[in-house]
């Protein structure tokens, strides 16, 4: 017998979170979080996600053992403002017994029928920034701290379950020796002097803040168009500038001005921190902090977070700047794998970046939709 708890105290909240420590226990793919930042995620007094949005969290219980989790999902500007009557789900974890998935599943069902919505989707989470999709291909392949993980039969159950496929990402990598400068370093100088335009690089993350709305707006300004995108808000902006700008090297993060200092585009990279992350176990202390500021320093893997750029700039070659800037510190650094994280198979203008570098797709993920 299956029975659903909701995790509505700190405690069942917690078993929420350690969950996947034990369904993933010495899997050498799985990334786990930082629990305390996971719950950091579902409180709603600290995440600014909830004033946007609602979220119920459920366990699954089989002879009184935790055999699965879900949290269901609204984002009511999505609703609202983009007129998508859509019920999401997301961190969704469970094992490898289908009956467990649909009794989870009838949980978001149920919050989706009661607010009249029209369809499910997922997995996903509150927002574009959060973690996205079910891996489909690449179970072989370590995970990040900006992916979930899952075991291949995810997949089957959802489609068992008559779940299409609503989007496709693909996560791409490319050796750093792939790296052709001829298509960047002089195309840089010509675009720089036609649009009097100026790259900023950092050496210290308090130089960085004063521009982080801007970047925040151009985010939003770049991605409006597609399809899945849910604009971030003022209050998020605030709450992602305490959550990762400290995470990133400052001179991982580079911004394109024009001659009066708007921000024509961005480009956010971080170290792996996978490895690191699987030593900490979930916890920062007593050594996680020294496994993070290990990985910050001397990774060789670095993973292309975010980019955005203007619309108006979409087409002028502006990401021979960036491009530029990037080579110069990753050969100072030596870095050897650049990954990106991932992205929507339909975004072909963010694939067409890339195309000079040969990326290798090594891993899709997907979200599923079934009607209400």
């Amino acid at each position: 017998m299956i029975t659903i708890v909701e995790a509505n105290t700190k405690k069942l909240l917690k078993e929420f979170v350690l969950f996947p420590f034990f369904l993933y226990k010495n899997n050498p793919y799985w990334v786990p979080p930082l629990i305390n930042d996971e719950l950091d995620t579902f409180d709603k007094s600290k995440n600014p996600a909830f004033k946007s949005a609602e979220a119920t969290f459920y366990l699954a219980y089989q002879k009184d053992k935790i055999v699965g989790r879900i949290a269901a999902i609204i984002n009511w500007d999505e609703v609202n403002h983009q007129k998508k009557r859509k019920v999401r789900f997301g961190w969704w974890d469970v094992i490898d017994d289908i009956e467990v998935t649909k009794a989870l599943l009838e949980k978001v069902y149920e919050l989706g029928k009661k607010n009249k919505l029209e369809y499910v989707e997922g997995p996903m989470g509150f927002s574009n920034l959060d973690k996205v999709g079910v891996l489909t291909e690449g179970f072989d392949e370590i995970g990040s701290m900006i992916t979930w993980y899952n075991f291949p039969y995810y997949k089957d159950h959802l489609e068992k379950l008559v779940y299409v496929k609503e989007k496709e990402y693909l996560e791409n990598k490319f050796p750093f020796t792939n790296v052709k400068t001829e298509f960047f370093v002089k195309p840089n100088e010509l675009i720089k002097r036609r649009y009097q335009l100026t790259a900023l690089n950092f050496t210290n993350t308090k130089d960085i803040l004063p521009y982080v709305d801007k970047m925040f707006d151009l985010f939003n300004a770049s991605y409006a168009n597609l399809s899945s995108f849910v604009a971030i808000t003022d209050v998020q902006k605030e709450y992602f500038k305490k959550k990762y700008i400290s995470f990133i090297n400052p001179e991982y993060i580079k911004f394109v001005m024009d001659k009066d200092d708007n921000m024509v585009a961005f480009s956010i990279v971080m170290p792996s921190f996978s490895e690191a992350l699987q030593k900490t176990k979930g916890k920062l202390f007593p050594f996680g902090f020294y496994h993070l500021l290990k990985a910050k320093k001397e990774s060789k893997d670095v993973l292309f977070y975010l980019i955005g750029i203007d619309p108006e700039y979409q087409s002028k070659g502006v990401t021979a700047i960036i491009f530029n800037e990037y080579y110069i510190t990753f050969k100072e650094k030596k870095i050897q794998n650049c990954i990106r994280t991932p992205e929507l198979e339909d975004n072909h203008a963010i694939h067409n970046m890339w195309k000079h570098f040969e990326p290798v797709t090594f891993k899709r993920r997907r979200t599923y939709k079934l009607d209400l």
